[in-house]
């Protein structure tokens, strides 16, 4: 069970994080917050009623609340002493030097953390990073505990890194096809980020991705069948909120699977009819809303059908309250994607964006580019009339609905003993890794060339793609093979030839070749014109076996059709790599199948493998 013991009453202090204060020294500095939400002195005290919620916003100055309905990110791994490149980069970008001075001039009700803004060096660097946070906003006046979140999709969006668990991302999942291991995935997930302080994971990706081309979404999906994708949805939601844990987010509403535009450079266009958007991209987020979820992000796409303003989904009312709080029926928080992300700047300036977000359903605003523009625009669109003081009120009472329901109020704090007691623990290493296992993807195997033997083909030779880490702790994934097989009994060693190899590299490789008795090769976005297609193929002339395993996009492998044996791994992370080696060395079965579709390279209108495609070792 997770740590959440916010009390002085068995709590567990050690060096390198400050003690959290004790309840008594909470309730004092919040200003009689929690007496005006009657909670108990128990540990779990039941969730606040909205009238007191309503109370408690009743006593908010204005500038109080148009900060309930902010996300922002800030540089650095203290909340009070961070390094002089992040008070630089703070200063720069937001116009203070710390998390702390960012509460207290803002008042946001939400603060994300990020791997690029050094938020997330370590474990215990995190969960101190987190109580600096809760000090510096309960102790202002009419303080409220913050609401911190993150991306911790796994596989290839993660945000804390090592030694926390890393499961498969969602395709993996997809392939593996069990919602118990997505449910497991969710609610360890979800007991390890608490552990650390955060209370909001934007997670699980609920876009159904039926367009191979798709450039931010991807893996990222569950897969191509929207049932499919539906229940997994709800059975990762059922684990990342089981007890109260954590609450999760469903993304990106209305549906992100079948962009060819990236919407952080972009403004993608979805051109679904009504019908095959309530037959594809529906049922996820109803499935989502069925289960519960505590929050859903938007998408900051163009729906036409949906609504023909021109408007992305971000900033329409016909799509947030009209389709999803009247026709889903859901009365959860709304979240903007990020603020920052080119698809909702396209059209109106970034003072504008706020302010129309808020007009649209939404509750929390993310990550706006420019906090003190966003922030005064909210402010001035209510002392002009624009928007009603009732209108925050609504958005804050569910902010505040989602705090009490984390038990926030009541436990804002984490102790170095609960972070010690629940993050990467072996027990879930050891569920990581045999989940894992269950998603891994044999796609060919001509001549059962499959289970390499370490008899008969001992020196293995790594070559591939080596992107860099999604966690920015694991890989490469040439080394990570290389190393898992190794450990395996082969005697393996690793060369990087990168996403583009020069005819150079290729020489290299080719000349290594000759010194294996096998060759692995990772691909990584296989196209048609790309050197890696040349890479394989002056591999399998050297007439060494060659497996492929793709580490990204199970489509590369319409692009390499004379490989004998192909793999997919969904993800270069090190928990799917080394589950790919164990099935490679036949430590293990492979017994993922392919939760897309992949189209033939030379007539993209015909099917290469169906969905449900993957084969199995014999028994042997």
């Amino acid at each position: 069970m997770p740590d959440t013991s916010t009390g002085s009453r068995g709590r567990t202090q050690g060096a390198g994080l400050p003690a959290a204060p004790s309840r008594r020294t909470v309730l004092a500095a919040t200003a009689g917050v929690t007496t005006a939400l009657a909670l108990t002195g128990q540990a779990h005290a039941a969730t606040p009623d909205d009238r007191k919620l309503r109370a408690l916003i009743a006593r908010m100055t204005l500038p109080e609340k148009v900060g309930q309905l902010f996300v922002m990110r800030v540089y650095g791994h203290s909340a009070t002493a961070p390094d002089q490149a992040d008070i630089d980069a703070n200063l720069k970008e937001i116009g203070v030097r710390t998390a702390a001075e960012l509460v207290a001039r803002y008042r946001v009700g939400g603060i994300i953390y990020f791997t690029w803004a050094h938020n997330t060096r370590d474990p215990h660097q995190i969960a101190d990073l987190s109580n600096g946070i809760q000090r510096a906003s309960l102790t202002q006046p009419r303080g409220l505990p913050v609401l911190i979140s993150t991306d911790q999709e796994h596989g290839i969006v993660c945000r804390v890194g090592e030694p926390a668990t890393l499961f498969p991302g969602a395709m993996a999942i997809g392939a593996g096809g069990s919602r118990g291991d997505a449910r497991t995935l969710g609610r360890i997930a979800g007991q390890e980020l608490r552990a650390l302080g955060i209370r909001q994971n934007y997670s699980p990706v609920a876009d159904v991705n039926v367009n191979p081309a798709n450039p931010v979404i991807g893996v990222r999906s569950f897969g191509a069948e929207p049932a499919a994708v539906a229940g997994m949805v709800a059975a990762e939601v059922a684990g990342y909120q089981h007890a109260r844990q954590l609450a999760a987010t469903a993304k990106h509403f209305p549906g992100h699977g079948d962009t060819a535009v990236d919407s952080h450079y972009g403004f993608p266009v979805i051109t679904h009819t009504r019908a095959q958007w309530d037959e594809l991209d529906a049922p996820p987020f109803r499935a989502a809303v069925r289960a519960g979820i505590d929050s859903i992000m938007t998408a900051h796409i163009m729906v036409p059908a949906l609504d023909d303003s021109g408007d992305p989904a971000t900033l329409s009312r016909p799509i947030l309250t009209g389709i999803l709080r009247e026709e889903l029926g859901y009365d959860g928080l709304v979240v903007t994607d990020s603020l920052g992300m080119e698809g909702v700047r396209t059209k109106y300036g970034d003072d504008r964006v706020p302010v129309l977000a808020l007009k649209a359903g939404v509750d929390q605003l993310l990550n706006p580019p420019n906090l003190d523009v966003a922030w005064n625009a909210v402010l001035k669109a209510v002392q002009d009339g624009e928007l009603t003081e009732a209108r925050l009120d609504e958005s804050i009472l569910r902010v505040l609905r989602l705090k009490a329901k984390l038990r926030l109020f009541d436990e804002p704090y984490v102790s170095q003993g609960g972070v010690d007691r629940n993050v990467g623990t072996p027990a879930h290493l050891r569920a990581a890794d045999r989940i894992a296992e269950r998603t891994t993807t044999l796609l060919v195997n001509e001549g059962s060339l499959l289970p390499l033997s370490r008899r008969t083909h001992p020196r293995v030779l790594v070559v591939g793609a080596d992107p860099a880490s999604p966690s920015g702790t694991t890989g490469p994934p040439t080394g990570v093979l290389a190393a898992a097989l190794t450990e395996l009994g082969f005697t393996a060693t690793a060369l990087s030839t990168g996403t583009a190899p020069s005819a150079a590299t290729i020489a290299k490789a080719v000349a290594a070749a000759g010194e294996a008795d096998a060759v692995v090769v990772g691909t990584y976005n296989v196209t048609a014109g790309s050197s890696q297609r040349t890479l394989v193929a002056e591999l399998l002339a050297t007439g060494r076996p060659v497996v492929a395993v793709a580490i990204r996009n199970p489509y590369d492998v319409a692009q390499l059709p004379d490989v004998r044996a192909f793999l997919a791994s969904y993800s270069w992370t090190d928990v799917e790599l080394r589950a790919a080696a164990r099935v490679i060395a036949g430590r293990a079965k492979p017994c993922g199948r392919l939760p897309v579709p992949v189209q033939r390279a030379d007539d993209p209108t015909r099917v290469l493998y169906p969905v449900g495609h993957g084969l199995s070792y014999r028994d042997r």
